[in-house]
């Protein structure tokens, strides 16, 4: 996959129409409370200002609906940007009425302006034709940098790109690199580590790198449902009864491939699906009734570190355990600190995988960490993504 960037053609003195992911977490303030999605784009602001472009922001942030909600107002993104870039951010009222317009015409070179959450209007998700000609006629160019809803056929991710050269920022490009290039020539041994919740997820991802990978570990929920097509007995732990005849049928294709699934061989087990209820370690494939698996143990923790060791390629989405208790985050750090200590090429897709690496303070420690939950899992499957398909091949 080779996409133009901006760097591909010149935007001096072009008015720039930048799609970003904004979509930050908000207190009952409306104060943001992580701006990791906001600085992740400033490499890509700071060299279009640099080359005296006109920025026009373009982002979302929730589920408005189509109706204007001040909650959702991306007032406080334009003052904290403001902030970060030292420059004045003007906000603008509406996405394509009259203050849009008038702010990008009185625009000078290096400024910014940045335009009210576009799902303000249900144009933007519907991908309204008229609506995609009213938001590029504010701009020369479309820069894509919004990995994070790029699988998303919207108006401002894929729909504008038919009336406007369409290219890739930083962002965009780094995640394209490590999700889809490299792992085309993926170094080996190749180990991809799967967790979360539910089979029916990453069935995709699985069909997609079963091609590619030496060997698959999978634990979380998920690895219930391997378990099962195994017949091991989990007691009340949850898993997906119409998914078993697919686990098999991957097991069986692992198999013929020489492909490793390596599944968890002992786990923490409770009572209850909450903080509160007894742990205690059991074999992965004889839960006793009326105990539920929350986590991988220390056995599987020991197995699975041997053969992230090895790696030489290192693809994990998806948390070991219900990472959301504390109680239950032991194997899904102890991956983190495992692949961290890798010296290989390792990418990491998925909120909870993510937040494992951030809370444990390791990011500069992982080849690249996904700014996209279900982006990154499409492009792992080799689909193609609406807002990365429509830009300029190199």
């Amino acid at each position: 996959m080779n996409k133009k960037t901006f760097k591909d053609i010149s935007v001096t003195g072009k008015r720039v129409l930048l799609r970003v992911d904004y979509n930050v977490p908000l207190d009952d303030n409306c104060n943001i409370t992580d701006d990791t999605r906001i600085k992740a784009t400033l490499p890509t602001i700071s060299y279009l200002l640099k080359q005296n472009a006109k920025v026009i922001i373009c982002s979302h942030l929730g589920r408005p609906n189509g109706v204007y909600t001040k909650k959702l107002s991306l007032e406080p993104v334009a003052k904290r940007l403001s902030k970060l870039i030292n420059t004045q951010v003007k906000l603008a009222s509406d996405v394509v009425g009259e203050s849009a317009k008038k702010l990008v015409t009185d625009m000078h070179d290096g400024e910014v302006v940045m335009l009210e959450n576009v799902r303000f209007y249900k144009e933007e998700e519907s991908c309204d034709e008229e609506f995609c000609k009213q938001l590029a006629s504010l701009a020369d160019i479309f820069v894509n940098d919004a990995f994070g809803v790029s699988h998303r056929a919207h108006a401002s991710t894929a729909g504008i790109a038919k009336y406007l050269p369409a290219v890739s920022g930083f962002l965009m490009g780094k995640e394209i690199m490590a999700l889809s290039t490299n792992l085309e020539k993926a170094e080996m041994p190749f180990v991809l580590i799967l967790g979360g919740a539910k089979v029916s997820d990453k069935i995709g991802v699985i069909t997609n790198l079963i091609n590619k990978a030496s060997v698959i570990l999978i634990g979380g929920a998920m690895a219930n449902t391997f378990i099962a097509a195994k017949g091991g007995k989990l007691g009340y732990s949850r898993f997906e009864k119409d998914k078993v005849d697919v686990a098999k049928k991957i097991l069986a294709e692992a198999d013929k491939k020489n492909v490793r699934v390596i599944l968890p061989v002992d786990v923490v087990a409770s009572t209850e699906f909450s903080e509160n209820g007894p742990k205690k370690t059991m074999d992965a494939f004889c839960i006793k009734d009326g105990y539920q698996a929350m986590d991988i143990g220390k056995k599987t923790c020991k197995i699975f570190k041997k053969e992230i060791a090895r790696a030489k390629t290192i693809v994990w989405n998806g948390p070991m355990g219900v990472f959301e208790f504390k109680k239950y985050q032991s194997g899904t750090k102890a991956i983190a600190k495992a692949v961290a200590k890798n010296d290989g090429i390792s990418v990491i897709g998925g909120g909870d995988s993510v937040a494992a690496i951030q809370k444990l303070g390791l990011t500069n420690k992982i080849t690249h960490l996904s700014t996209g939950g279900g982006a990154s899992l499409k492009l792992l499957e080799g689909a193609n993504l609406p807002g990365v398909s429509m830009l300029l091949d190199k």
